[in-house]
């Protein structure tokens, strides 16, 4: 075995050591999107221990923004709860409740009202949508003239018991788990797609990008879920230059309101970023005006849910003259918040920004099983781009140096030259930093043949999958 190779092993092996367990959080019953019949009831329990009044109490809620109102309730005790759901936000919501009892997403604009049972202490509901309850959809049941029994919000019971599907997974999966799937799963194609020939006038690309919802496997015991633009995550990447024009059609087949935010474009948010609900469809259409590498994303609130589920992507828009090179690659780094089998990213750990995995292209260490590949003399350029939602990249190439770096808008070296009018002298680059959003690219020469591994050097994070290998051949 050569040095090279034993070297690389020997990184998967102290990496597989370093990746420890996570801490487990708390339950919480807030389920996935939910299924059935749109605004479905669940009635609720009655507790043994209180006396029934025969009297009702109503009440009707409406949304604004990720919020109920009222976001407190009274009932006297031993009341029956009617609660009125009027969904008069721009998304589809919920309705749970501690008890068990629950609605069934509604689309914007529908009504339905659920029985929540006879009331004898405070009671929490939320709506159970991914990330929606930590964003504030929360509502108290308070009781008056009568006992009042702690809050039992996270201790479901009667339909909702068994129900976390946004609980934590026990442990954090190991390097050699990942390694597992990895190689047992094809790679996200790293090549950056070719642009036509161009005559000199602007191009019009047109795409329909399909959002669906779907398991993929993390390890051999643990599947995710995802939400994707074309079935994989990252989503297509697209490719132009200044000027071209790019014509989006989205077309919503997934179970909730899903979006889509192109930073390429310089266009009023409101109509095409907008979102819309399953089996709607909308247009959106911008011109590039400025070249780099830019992220695209679902602008649902709470947008990290979204991005941590697997819909962002990027567009390559190059800059004007820029030099032809021998291999383009292309890298999205991510991270991933797992929460149990078959459930969506853990709210609780996205609001801590602790992932369990971070990968380059959405799968961690698929570039281990699946290296890259270039030949000694060939200009190799990475383009980068860090969709987070959170924490920030560090690349580097393991062995290699940046001769080349262009960082949102602007070179900081140019072929072993500084670009700042003062450096004199060849100089060069270890490391392209990038914040979540940023996006650039760099490009090394190597001048001998092996294995050169590429990681983010916030070690933590290149452990937990940010890592590869450029594989050079004579």
């Amino acid at each position: 075995m050569s040095r090279a190779g034993g070297a690389v092993i020997g990184i998967v092996v102290v990496a597989a050591v370093v990746l420890t367990a996570l801490l487990v959080r708390p339950s919480l019953a807030s389920g996935g999107a939910g299924g059935g019949t749109p605004g479905a009831a669940t009635s609720g329990t009655t507790p043994a221990a209180v006396t029934p009044t025969g009297h009702t109490t109503e009440v009707t809620l409406t949304v604004e923004g990720m919020a109920f109102t009222p976001s407190t309730i009274e009932v006297p005790a031993g009341d029956r709860l009617e609660v009125t759901l009027d969904n008069t936000g721009d998304q589809r919501h919920d309705l749970v409740f501690a008890n068990g009892a629950a609605l069934d997403p509604l689309a914007p604009g529908d009504s339905a009202t659920l029985d929540v049972g006879v009331i004898g202490a405070d009671l929490e509901g939320w709506c159970s949508l991914p990330g929606h309850r930590q964003m504030g959809m929360v509502v108290h049941v308070v009781v008056t003239g009568g006992t009042e029994g702690a809050d039992t919000s996270d201790q479901p019971s009667g339909d909702m018991a068994g129900m976390d599907h946004g609980a934590s997974a026990t442990s954090g999966p190991t390097m050699v788990e990942l390694l597992d799937t990895a190689r047992a799963t094809d790679p996200y194609p790293a090549e950056l797609p070719a642009l036509p020939a161009s005559d000199g006038t602007p191009a019009d690309h047109r795409y329909t990008f399909t959002v669906t919802e779907q398991e993929d496997p993390v390890t051999p015991g643990l599947t995710r879920t995802v939400w994707t633009y074309n079935g994989t995550s990252p989503g297509p990447i697209l490719h132009g230059r200044v000027g071209d024009t790019f014509h989006i059609t989205l077309v919503n087949k997934g179970s909730m309101g899903h979006s889509i935010d192109f930073h390429a474009g310089d266009v009023a948010p409101d109509e095409p970023m907008r979102t819309i609900e399953p089996g709607e469809s909308l247009e959106y259409v911008f011109t590039a005006q400025r070249s780099g590498i830019w992220m695209y994303h679902c602008s649902t609130m709470p947008m990290t849910q979204h991005i941590a589920n697997g819909m962002f992507g990027a567009v390559v828009i190059e800059p004007d003259g820029l030099e032809p090179v021998d291999r383009s690659y292309v890298l999205i780094q991510s991270e991933l918040y797992l929460g149990a089998d078959g459930a969506v990213a853990d709210a609780a750990k996205l609001a801590t920004m602790t992932p369990d995995v971070v990968a380059f292209n959405g799968r961690a260490f698929q570039y281990d099983a699946h290296p890259l590949t270039a030949r000694v003399g060939e200009r190799v350029r990475f383009w980068l781009l860090d969709a987070g939602p959170n924490l920030g990249l560090g690349f580097h190439v393991v062995g290699g140096q940046f001769d080349t770096v262009w960082r949102e808008g602007a070179y900081s070296v140019f072929h072993g030259t500084s670009t700042d009018g003062h450096t004199q002298g060849v100089t060069g680059s270890q490391v392209l930093t990038l914040g979540a959003a940023e996006g650039g690219f760099v490009e090394l020469v190597p001048h001998e043949a092996g294995h050169y591994p590429f990681v983010n050097h916030a070690m933590t994070l290149g452990e937990k999958g940010a890592h590869g290998v450029l594989v050079v051949t004579p």
